[in-house]
């Protein structure tokens, strides 16, 4: 007999060989009905994978993460088995699950994929997934996969399977199909009831300009169709809240390639935008005991060689820069920390002068991929809202804290109440990946979760995502179509102040080495704005909207009285235009719709008579004439119920 531990703590006893599939049953038939995945001690397995020892195991369902990896995982074995079907010739590389689907890159004889193949290629594979066919695991020995994979004449799989130990090395069987592969399938293909391809794109082999372009196809599966018909929905409307379609509709930033790809320009309403971010967040800060510093775009080489970023970051970065000097070499900051690190080593300090809080809109650069560069969310060039705090170990718990207070009041302030605190700690499987000792480590991760609980954070635990400095705590927001995106972040760092000899005198008169506590609210002001725009839907809140209000005057008889309401506005301090292009009322604001202004001013004769101004709002809504004086009282109580001082 084996013992099985459940993840309620739970033990339960079953013959040695029992499968998850078995272990389900055993708990109840409708558990067994939904179970497509299964972890046992770490380790992904199929339902059907005898267990043969003691051990944990957690059974996954299609609501688990794990469970629609797996699923989507399977789907791609499918779409393979289809597209081998389809295109005779065809060489199949990797078809891995991501965070919505999966891809599988090929290798076509001839021609290409266009979308008019699509329905093609999904009637192919649900036919295939109608076959009820069981995905099976076997082991094969090294000799034997080469042999079938040079059979075929596949140097891709060859490849793959030259790095692999030998008795590492299975398969996965369904129906006529065959695939390299580690494992991780749903219990059998009936069990995908709807697939759509959604795009194609060129991919090169292992991520490698120098090597073939593959065709990769990228798609998505569910369980029922009414799962996929509701994601294709949300598709659709993602499409319209794309931050690259609305910041070209409401003028705020652009490309050119002249000036080079992933650097964006801002125009005058997004820097404009930009200013009134950086200005809450200042405020705030001030109140929060930080000083505001500037460091340069550039750093000597040695800077980041002392920092540890040139060993992790050089090689896929921007190029040294040379100077005329010989063996002078300097680079374009990859990150603000080691700049600030040498602010504070400009002179000695006592204990009684830390917590030190140093702030910054830095701007750092980092060599992106050209096919991973997207709008504001992947960008070579950005700007982060830093601060770095030099503490003592027992200044720590509380600094971390009141960053945690300052994130929060950040997010709430723009609308994002949704998320989940991700505490992100080292693989201890790959501890080369890391600087800095086990035991800094040990402290940092716990200072960590020590704070997440005592602010009653709904936190999770997960391995590997760390920094390669030190552990972090990341805020994974959930925004208005469902998606997760991490903003925030706030890491504990005992390993630079190390590098860099930082030190303090303790109140025994002895030299100590501060705690480093890395933060920014935002992460990137160009990722915060991009998926602050995709949140919104270009709606920002009333303080940040680049144009708060619009003067519509009726006629040209109406201009004078039109520019009279928008000095009394500007002398209010809200943000207005006038539209007095000659055309209809109807189609100016139409175009203040498209343009998301949240108050339309339509002023004519009755208006100029009664000095007041005629209101709609954003949507429709019609307020009717009031005052100029009470629209900005209005304007300033809207502003007021949403935008609170932070420690109020």
């Amino acid at each position: 007999m084996i013992e099985i531990t459940l993840p309620d703590g739970s033990i339960k006893e079953f013959e040695k060989g029992a499968t998850p599939m078995e272990v389900a049953k055993s708990i109840s038939e409708g558990l067994a009905r939904n179970v497509i995945s299964a972890k046992f001690n770490d380790t992904t397995v199929e339902c059907s994978t005898p267990l043969t020892k003691n051990g944990s195991l957690t059974l996954y369902t299609w609501n688990d993460k794990e469970g629609k990896k797996a699923f989507w995982h399977s789907t791609s074995h499918i779409v393979a088995q289809a597209l081998e079907e389809l295109y005779p010739g065809v060489k199949l590389t990797i078809g891995p699950a991501i965070e919505n689907g999966f891809y599988y890159d090929v290798d076509l004889p001839e021609g290409n994929i266009s979308e008019k193949d699509f329905p093609t290629i999904e009637q192919k594979a649900l036919e295939i997934a109608r076959g009820k066919h069981d995905f099976e695991m076997r082991d094969v020995s090294k000799s034997d996969a080469l042999k079938f994979y040079k059979e075929q004449g596949n140097e891709y799989k060859v490849e793959l399977i030259e790095n692999l130990e030998d008795g590492s090395i299975t398969f996965c069987d369904h129906d006529t199909f065959t695939d390299l592969c580690r494992g991780g399938h749903i219990p059998n293909t009936g069990i995908v009831k709807a697939i759509k391809i959604l795009s194609v794109a060129g991919a090169y082999w292992r991520g490698d300009e120098n090597k073939p372009q593959l065709t990769r196809v990228y798609g998505i599966s569910f369980p029922k169709q009414k799962d996929l018909t509701e994601y294709l929905e949300l598709l659709e409307e993602a499409k319209k809240r794309d931050h690259r379609k609305l910041g070209k509709e409401l003028e705020l930033f652009t490309f050119s390639q002249k000036v080079g790809q992933g650097l964006p320009l801002w125009l005058p309403k997004g820097a404009a935008l930009r200013e009134r971010l950086e200005q809450f967040l200042k405020k705030a800060q001030k109140k929060a005991g930080y000083e505001m510093v500037v460091t340069p775009h550039i750093g000597q080489k040695e800077l980041y060689v002392t920092s540890g970023h040139y060993a992790k970051y050089g090689e896929d970065s921007f190029q040294p820069i040379r100077t005329p000097k010989e063996d002078e070499e300097f680079l374009l900051k990859p990150m603000n920390c080691p700049h600030h690190c040498e602010i504070y080593n400009t002179r000695p300090f006592s204990y009684k002068e830390l917590p030190k809080r140093y702030a910054e809109f830095g701007t750092v650069y980092r060599y992106e991929q050209s096919g991973e560069l997207h709008g504001l969310t992947r960008v070579r060039g950005f700007t982060q809202d830093d601060a770095h705090i030099f503490c003592t170990p027992d200044q720590l718990d509380q600094e971390f804290k009141e960053v945690i207070d300052l994130s929060l009041y950040v997010l709430g302030s723009l609308g994002f109440e949704d998320f989940t605190a991700q505490v992100s700690v080292r693989d201890l499987e790959n501890p080369e990946k890391y600087i800095g000792s086990a035991e800094n480590w040990e402290k940092a991760e716990q200072a960590i979760i020590n704070a997440a609980k005592e602010k009653g954070l709904d936190y999770v635990i997960e391995s590997g995502e760390a920094a390669f400095y030190g552990p972090k705590l990341d805020f994974m927001v959930k925004d208005a179509l469902g998606r997760h995106w991490q903003l925030g972040t706030i890491q504990v760092d005992y390993n630079l102040p190390e590098r860099f000899e930082l030190t303090y005198k303790g109140s025994d008169n002895e030299m100590h080495r501060p705690v480093m506590i890395h933060r920014a609210p935002f992460g990137s002001m160009e990722r915060f704005i991009a998926l602050l725009l995709e949140h919104t839907g270009g709606n920002f809140p009333l303080w940040l909207i680049p144009d708060q209000a619009i003067v519509l005057p009726v006629s040209e008889k109406h201009e004078k009285y039109a520019e009279k309401v928008l000095k009394s506005l500007e002398i209010n301090e809200i943000r207005a235009l006038i539209d007095n292009r000659n055309e209809t009322v109807g189609k100016k604001i139409r175009e203040a719709e498209m343009k998301k202004i949240p108050f339309m001013l339509i002023v004519g004769e009755n208006d100029e008579s009664s000095t007041t101004v005629s209101v709609r709002r954003h949507g429709g809504e019609d307020l009717g004439a009031i005052s100029i004086e009470n629209f900005c009282d209005l304007v300033s109580t809207e502003i007021n119920s949403t935008l609170k001082s932070f420690k109020e």
